[in-house]
């Protein structure tokens, strides 16, 4: 069954781990990317508070870290990401590692 990215970005604090790790583990050049940190915002909510978003986005370069699968590994983005707030598995398998009602989630196949 094919294996899914989750990102529970309420956690992501945009440190950007996920894509370097990615492009030191493929070889890619600057500015190429498997996985490419989006920022949303900054979103003003009261005169002195700012919000932003970050979201981890899979690109076309991703393959899920195959090779590192087949080996028993997670994807290196999963392995190397500060805040644990990406996963990897099957539909099921994420539907049930994560509580849907209390978190922002997004799903990448």
């Amino acid at each position: 069954m094919r294996q899914m990215l989750a990102v529970d970005y309420e956690f992501c604090t945009g440190c950007h781990t996920c894509e370097i790790a990615c492009q030191q583990e493929h070889g890619l050049a600057p500015g190429r990317f498997g996985i490419k940190l989006t920022q949303i915002g900054p979103d003003q909510i009261t005169e002195r508070k700012w919000q932003y978003e970050f979201v981890p986005v899979p690109t076309d370069r991703c393959d899920r870290c195959a090779r590192r699968q087949a080996a028993g590994k997670p994807p290196t983005c999963v392995q190397h990401c500060q805040a644990g707030c990406l996963y990897c598995g099957t539909l099921e398998e994420l539907a049930e590692k994560i509580d849907l009602g209390k978190k922002k989630l997004a799903l990448f196949s």
